[in-house]
């Protein structure tokens, strides 16, 4: 019996050192194979490129100014739409007393000048004026005419500059901490330092 189990040990060392060598070989290729197939399968992610946020047009005194050659339309530009009734009522003021005083100029002009002309006195309401008075008459309005159109340049001026003014505050920020203090203190007099004289501090916090 010794003799059986000595040779039956000898017949199967060979195959068992034969299986180790096949699962020695196939174990690194079991491992490999769920590792690969998971490398395989995980695709690259390219990251999203960051999109700068828009930034807002700034705000441009310049265009205001030259939108403002349409009176009130630069203050609409500048978020100050409030001020176009002032706008129109000045420049209709001072344009309907310009157009008043230009046809009571040539009104008197064109009577002046038919009667120097020999011509009798047409001009209703003024025929027992001497020529000297429509003379006169022409010469006043003449003047305000010409006033009233430097001011009604000046009014339109000041709506440019209005606008382009305001174009440039327009993103000015006032701090809620602005206050101004006025309150007494004695101050030391420059000829006599010992001398103290009543004053009133302006205090200006912005």
């Amino acid at each position: 019996m010794s003799d059986i189990q000595t040779d039956n040990t000898t017949l199967h060392t060979p195959a068992r050192h034969t299986l180790r060598l096949i699962l020695a070989a196939l174990l690194p290729l079991i491992f490999a194979a769920p590792i690969s197939s998971v490398q395989a399968q995980q695709v690259p992610v390219q990251p999203t490129p960051i999109q700068p946020l828009p930034q807002p047009t700034p705000h441009n005194p310049t265009k205001a100014l030259l939108l403002s050659l349409l009176p009130g339309a630069g203050q609409v530009y500048n978020g100050q739409a409030w001020k176009i009734p002032i706008i129109y009522a000045a420049l209709g003021g001072v344009g309907y007393f310009a157009y008043d005083n230009y046809t009571n100029m040539m009104a008197f002009k064109e009577e002046y000048l038919h009667r120097v002309n020999g011509g009798t006195p047409q001009l209703e309401g003024y025929t027992n004026y001497p020529n000297t008075s429509i003379y006169n008459l022409y010469q006043s309005n003449n003047k305000n005419f010409q006033l009233f159109v430097i001011i009604t340049a000046a009014v339109y001026g000041l709506n440019l500059i209005d606008a382009y003014v305001f174009g440039h505050l327009y993103d000015f920020q006032i701090t809620d901490d602005l206050s101004l203090n006025l309150s007494p203190s004695l101050t030391p007099l420059p000829s006599a330092p010992s001398t103290l004289s009543p004053t009133l501090q302006l205090t200006l916090k912005f």
